[in-house]
């Protein structure tokens, strides 16, 4: 796994634009760092999440950070090339040659689909057991994204709570009119806490696995595409055409075609 630059880079630069406004404007940094108000805000958004979901769904979610800040190292043209050698040997030596590298293959979904077509299974039934496989982990990764969607929901309302509790105790101290605007500052960064939290790191992390949830359904759409072609028996070009419509446009089919050769 590789750091994604992308999120650091959002991250820093949503802190330096914030932090140097505020300082731009006179402010300090210590006026809006408040552990009362953390509290509040991170604690009551972890509870209602809690409310919300399963175990397992919150400790997946907090598992699957990491995949927000490093990117696995997957080469689309690499697995087209690979699918293409599949398809090159099996036409070739027939599909029983195929048996070696399911045994060798580390992404539990390919080796499911070789095994399936290395044992002469059905293409309908292929198709089916693929399918079925590829929602079932589609809708695991989409509960893992809406964890954190929900916390960015919750978070600005619990930062108003907060905020609506820290006005409470300014006014039961009325009598003291120099602690007025320090207290009601104080009271408002729980607003701060709650928005910002929402719209700089739990909405921007549930999209974010989003898309890499998205990318890995790609793959195995592919890999799916590339065994239905292969139980079909078309032709090395063939399949290569039916798994590029999976991919994006952009992809290029040069070093695919290379490694297939």
């Amino acid at each position: 796994m590789k750091p994604d630059g992308m999120t650091f880079g959002g991250i820093v630069i949503a802190a330096v634009a914030i932090l140097g406004g505020q300082a731009l404007e006179g402010g300090h940094i210590g006026s809006i760092i408040q552990p009362t108000a953390a509290l509040i805000v991170l604690g009551g958004t972890l509870g209602a999440c809690m409310i919300s979901y399963t175990p397992t769904e919150i400790f997946g979610s907090v598992k699957a950070i990491k995949h927000v800040f490093f990117q696995e190292a997957h080469d689309p043209e690499e697995l087209v090339a690979k699918l293409l050698g599949f398809a090159k040997k099996a036409r070739k030596d027939g599909l029983i040659s195929l048996e070696a590298d399911a045994e060798e293959a580390e992404d539990p979904f390919m080796e499911k689909a070789l095994w399936l077509a290395v044992d002469g299974t059905p293409p309908d039934l292929v198709r089916d057991t693929l399918e079925t496989l590829i929602t079932t982990e589609e809708d695991a990764g989409h509960r893992v994204a809406k964890v954190w969607e929900t916390a960015g929901g919750y978070c600005p309302t619990v930062g108003i709570l907060g905020a609506v509790l820290g006005l409470i105790h300014v006014m039961e101290n009325l009598d003291n009119p120099a602690a007025l605007g320090p207290g009601i500052a104080v009271a408002f960064v729980a607003t701060i806490y709650g928005v910002g939290s929402a719209n700089i790191f739990f909405l921007p992390m549930a999209n974010k696995l989003k898309l890499v949830d998205g990318a890995e359904t790609r793959r195995r759409e592919m890999v799916l595409s590339a065994v239905l072609a292969i139980l079909s028996g078309d032709n090395v070009r063939l399949v290569e055409e039916k798994i590029r419509a999976i991919l994006p446009l952009s992809s290029t089919p040069k070093k695919a075609e290379e490694a297939a050769a």
